[in-house]
């Protein structure tokens, strides 16, 4: 099969830092898929482990964890889905990547392809989906309800895939009150259409420009990105007892600026449940399945950003380095061999 890899950590610019190659066809385990590629989106996890993951010697490391396609062959005790079946997920990060024409992924963690998108359209959504939907509802325990009125959500790094789905979520699915960041017009733009009630510039002080739309301070943060240069200000923001759930990976965290206000920490990873065969792996499933249901109502729309054409070597490059730019705006797609 066609497949995009790599044998050495490269900066983006370097032609040998992803090649096209042939590898063999995977085979599906007892709960596996072996799902047909159609479209996949690029993450910030795919630049990431680029440069910090070196192959082994002669071997190559195939990256890509988002997919949407259909299910060629299931293993023997798959029950969820049959052969035909059209899917979109995120795949496991401690198996090979997406960036080839099969994939080989548990059924647990595989949903149903929401009906009214196109496969590049779906493909934007699975990674991030999940890893909003985990932050807002479970680590940061807000429920799925208008109940919330009282509570203030500020989402830093609105614009780009995690915020770009968790704006529409905390919309349309809770009575938060959403205030979003982003630095530029047209990303300011964007998070507005997504549903933001208000929308910031984090490249300024958070506290500062919370007060400029006449908010005094927030109940929950979604820290997206930058979490180190944001921590103060995100502190001085957050109402005594609230919550801070964050994704990115900082060097370090003062966490000692909690304990003042009895501030809780929450860290949201999506592969969690994959990496560690948690009995509750299904429950991507489940979520996928209802993502699909509230794309296919009309709740949610895609976060597709840019599309980057066929799945090879070079557009796989110029969107690593459009993701490395920082930015993005939603989600960069390709689709088909």
């Amino acid at each position: 099969m066609k497949a995009i890899g790599y044998q050495q950590s490269l900066p983006v610019d370097d032609v040998n830092s992803l090649i096209d190659i042939e590898l063999p066809d995977p085979a599906p385990g007892p709960r596996d898929l072996l799902v047909e590629v159609r479209a996949i989106s690029v993450n910030p996890v795919d630049t990431k482990i680029r440069m910090r993951v070196q192959p082994e010697a002669g071997q190559y490391q195939v990256l890509g964890w988002d997919v949407a396609g259909v299910v060629r062959a299931v293993g023997s005790e798959v029950t969820l889905f049959q052969p035909g079946d059209e899917v979109f997920y995120a795949g496991a990060l401690d198996r090979p990547g997406a960036n080839s024409e099969l994939h080989r992924v548990d059924e647990r963690i595989v949903g149903r392809k929401p009906a009214t998108l196109d496969f590049a359209a779906a493909a934007a959504l699975p990674l991030t989906s999940i890893t909003a939907w985990e932050l807002l509802f479970e680590r940061l325990q807000i429920s799925e309800s208008k109940d919330e009125r009282d509570q203030r959500l500020l989402i830093v790094g609105a614009a780009g895939g995690v915020g770009s789905i968790m704006t529409q979520l905390a919309r349309q699915l809770t009575g938060l009150k959403v205030i979003g960041t982003a630095s530029r017009s047209e990303t300011q733009d964007w998070v507005r259409e997504l549903g933001a009630h208000e929308v910031i510039d984090h490249s300024q002080p958070l506290a500062a420009e919370l007060q400029r739309v006449g908010i005094a301070d927030v109940t929950h943060v979604a820290s997206l990105t930058h979490t180190d240069v944001h921590l103060a200000q995100i502190v001085e923001a957050l109402q005594p007892q609230g919550r801070l759930a964050l994704i990115d990976d900082p060097a370090s965290l003062d966490i000692s600026l909690l304990k003042r206000k009895s501030l809780s920490l929450h860290w949201e990873f999506m592969y969690t449940r994959s990496l560690y065969q948690t009995p509750d792996m299904i429950a991507q499933h489940q979520l996928l399945n209802r993502v699909a249901e509230l794309i296919d109502s009309g709740v949610l729309k895609t976060t597709q950003g840019e599309h980057y054409g066929t799945i090879n070597a070079a557009n796989l490059r110029r969107a690593h380095a459009f993701i490395e730019s920082g930015k993005a705006k939603g989600k960069v797609v390709l689709e088909g061999f």
